[in-house]
């Protein structure tokens, strides 16, 4: 963070119904002279280990509203931009006036905000995280549910927490369309989220029949290579221009 090693890209999330990008994720990179690119899967466990997860999650939030802020004062579509947030995140730092300050710091609107959390986070307070993210909601911003079906979710869980949005794990949908299994599970998981009145974005698609399967079953939005890779803000500015279409 002090270096200026950071940098952040960003992947588009598409309506399947219209084919529109409703939605973006920003996710982290870091590239060090003398190592190369660092995967996040790795940098990241060590920040929460060595205790500089909260720092580092605060720059990503800073920078990935203050991004956004621009592309909407240069009269591109506006639509939220999602951020992920860690455990460690909820344990360390006071969520809601860290999100408050950076909100105001960049002059974004909370409902062009998403905080993407993950079932770990939930299962470490979840009285905390409950009440963490009611307040973050009553705020206009939005949270969802990531990588969905790899933990210990329970019906429960989801009828209690406040959320928009729930987003099916890329384990689930590499073996779309072939896999009856995990046509079954993903058909059942839309109905149930449905119900509870939770929009469902798929992860991870990357062809045409996984997307044509996808919307045959009324899934929500779909996010991957397909669409589009993580791309720098400067490649990704085309896909907020008006009338800019993702999908046929």
């Amino acid at each position: 963070v002090e270096q200026n090693r950071l940098h952040l890209v960003y992947q588009p999330k598409v309506d399947l119904h219209s084919g529109r990008v409703i939605g973006m994720e920003a996710l982290l990179r870091w590239v060090e002279p003398d190592l190369g690119f660092v995967p996040p899967d790795e940098f990241i466990p060590l920040a929460e280990e060595i205790g500089c997860i909260s720092k580092i999650g605060r720059w990503v939030l800073l920078d990935a509203c203050r991004q956004n802020k621009e592309w909407q004062d240069r009269g591109l579509n506006s639509v939220p931009v999602s951020v992920n947030v860690s455990s460690r995140q909820f344990s360390d730092t006071d969520l809601l006036e860290v999100v408050t300050e950076v909100l105001q710091e960049t002059g974004l609107e909370p409902q062009w905000l998403e905080l993407e959390i993950t079932e770990s986070a939930m299962l470490e307070d979840e009285v905390t995280t409950t009440q963490t993210l009611k307040l973050i909601r009553e705020r206009g911003i939005r949270v969802s549910l990531d990588d969905f079906g790899t933990g210990f979710s329970s019906l429960s869980y989801l009828r209690r927490l406040s959320l928009d949005t729930l987003k099916i794990d890329r384990s689930f949908v590499m073996d779309l369309p072939d896999d009856d299994d995990a046509k079954g599970i993903f058909e059942a998981i839309i109905v149930m989220a449905h119900v509870l009145g939770l929009v469902v974005i798929a992860e991870g698609v990357e062809t045409e029949e996984q997307r044509d399967f996808l919307h045959s079953i009324d899934c929500d939005e779909i996010q991957g290579y397909l669409i589009s890779k993580p791309v720098p803000p400067d490649e990704f500015a085309h896909f907020l221009e008006p009338d800019a279409q993702a999908s046929k």
